[in-house]
């Protein structure tokens, strides 16, 4: 070995240190796919920003005691306001914790110990027979870095100095540079099988993502969902509104007409029952208005100190024509790429697949190699023996070979068995919520269908029961008609024009439904949040 041995010693802690872990784990970072679906529906926009109202804008939807509110704007509040989202937005920082904690396992780390001793002791003259003291004086500074690899190396380069004197013997200083590394070479070896912890704890983290996708579209159909049935609740209340005046209109020209003497005094009780069940109707329309606006203004949060007592005045208006309706097959394969609990399911497949990695190294016996390497110099003080590192044949070289392995292995196979079970119950799991999630793509889209057609059939029975009820009128003025005719041939009008406002909700509530199953409300509405796309997995390509 030649003179400057140390360094050589530097130089291979450098070749195998911190920057080849570095890239190792850099590569496993995930990323989200940027190319659009195959097979999505044209109508499906680019995700981008939605736009979001602040507080300073609240001044400019209404008065104080009054908001103006569109779905497009009620949603954006929510999405800003909605404290639950606030907490639910934390989860995927929590769950980034985790993976930069198992990061850190492969982070080299610095130590240094400084310590001093001393002895003394009685020692017998060989020479003389007789007993005399000696004192041992001993300081001793040990510093290096050490750092664990992802290929199942351990290195650790240190620098140690040494200071012994002796009553009996003259101060000596001593100063070693020595690596030693130690190597799996069975259980423990590999890049596959170290690096489990951190892609699981990954993997977590983009569940977590999932997680927070599905509960912003649970959140922005909810939203959408009640302002449809708050706003239907006020155009019901229209409607009851204007039956109860035509209904009171006409009890009082009946009893006008009975004063008269042109009708007879019992057909004043249909038209007064018909007048006071319109009145229990509008009663009851106005206490569900009222609980939807509450529920409204809870989902949005608008922070101002009325909350609860603000009049909601909604202002987009009902689109009375039905969009057609791709073939169930392109919702089927939008589904198939962003329900979000698809993604998480495949995610806890590659967890999954992580621990059957795992258990198989730990079927493996332990077999690790050991080697030291320094060099020493010696001298009266510390910066002799500093600079005579480089001086004479004083080296350490030592290897060693250690072997563990259990009897049996019980608990080994016992994990890998379990492991594997689970990844077959993972598997089966998606197989079955794949199944799931394509009939639930099938119902919504029946049933936006069936919204889609009963808002032409509805407008067809208002005309038909308009009609009735002015040929039940014209033939009540001559007299051949009764005012319970009327009364009833009213109540069918009304609940002809009722239903037409419950087909026009029914629509737009079920394609909320038909684009929470398809995985594609969020994109359609420009909310951008993680999870949009399956993820991609590095390890697995």
């Amino acid at each position: 070995m030649s003179r400057p041995r140390y360094q050589y010693i530097l130089a291979c802690a450098l070749l195998i240190g911190s920057a080849p872990a570095s890239a190792w784990l850099d590569a496993q970072t995930l990323a989200w796919p940027e190319q659009p679906l195959p097979g999505a529906p044209d109508h499906t926009p680019a995700t981008r920003s939605a736009p979001v109202a602040t507080n300073d804008d609240l001044a400019a939807l209404g008065t104080r005691n009054r908001l103006e509110l569109s779905v497009e704007t009620a949603v954006g509040m929510a999405l800003e306001n909605n404290p639950s989202l606030a907490a639910q937005r934390l989860q995927p920082l929590i769950a980034g914790t985790f993976a930069a904690v198992e990061r850190a396992v492969f982070d080299p780390s610095v130590f240094a110990r400084i310590e001093t001793s001393r002895e003394v002791a009685e020692r017998v003259s060989e020479d003389i027979q007789q007993n005399f003291a000696v004192r041992n004086d001993t300081e001793r500074a040990r510093a290096g870095i050490r750092q664990t690899l992802p290929t199942g190396t351990e290195l650790e380069l240190s620098l140690t100095q040494d200071l012994s004197e002796s009553s009996r013997s003259p101060r000596q200083a001593s100063t070693r540079v020595g690596l030693t590394l130690t190597q799996a070479l069975l259980n423990g070896f590999g890049i596959a099988s170290n690096l489990v912890a951190l892609r699981q704890a990954r993997a977590d983290t983009l569940a977590s993502a999932y997680e927070l996708r599905a509960f912003v579209t649970a959140l922005v159909a909810d939203v959408e969902a009640t302002y449809w049935d708050y706003l239907g609740a006020r155009r019901r209340i229209d409607i009851l509104e204007n039956a109860l005046n035509v209904a009171e209109q006409q009890s009082r020209e009946a009893r006008l007409r009975i004063e008269a003497g042109t009708v007879a005094r019992v057909e004043q009780a249909a038209f007064a029952a018909e007048a006071a069940r319109r009145r229990q109707d509008l009663i009851d329309g106005r206490a569900e208005a009222d609980r939807l606006r509450i529920r409204l203004l809870q989902l949005i949060s608008a922070p101002d100190g009325l909350r609860y007592e603000r009049a909601v005045e909604p202002s987009t208006d009902v689109i009375t024509d039905a969009a057609p309706l791709d073939a169930p097959s392109d919702y089927v394969a939008l589904a198939e790429r962003r329900r979000p609990e698809l993604n998480q399911a495949r995610l806890d497949i590659a967890r999954n697949e992580l621990d059957v990695v795992a258990t198989r190294n730990g079927l493996l016996p332990r077999l690790d190699l050991f080697v030291t390497l320094g060099q020493t110099g010696f001298a009266r003080h510390y910066g002799g023996a500093y600079e005579n590192l480089d001086g004479g044949d004083t080296y350490d070289l030592s290897g060693a070979l250690e072997f563990e392995y259990p009897l049996g292995n019980r608990a080994g196979h016992a994990l890998d068995r379990r492991a594997k079970a689970s990844l077959r119950q993972a598997w089966a799991s998606l197989d079955n919520l794949q199944r799931v999630i394509e009939a639930e793509v099938r119902y919504a889209l029946i049933e936006a269908e069936r919204a889609a057609a009963q808002i032409e059939a509805t407008a067809a029975t208002v005309r038909l029961q308009h009609d009735t009820l002015a040929a039940e009128q014209a033939r009540f003025d001559v007299g051949r008609s009764t005012g319970l005719l009327v009364a009833q041939a009213q109540r069918d009008l009304l609940a002809a024009e009722l239903d037409r406002i419950d087909a026009f909700i029914a629509y737009r509530q079920a394609l909320i439904d038909l684009h929470v199953a398809d995985g594609s409300l969020l994109t359609r509405r420009l909310v951008d949040t993680p999870g949009e796309l399956p993820p991609a997995l590095p390890w697995r390509d």
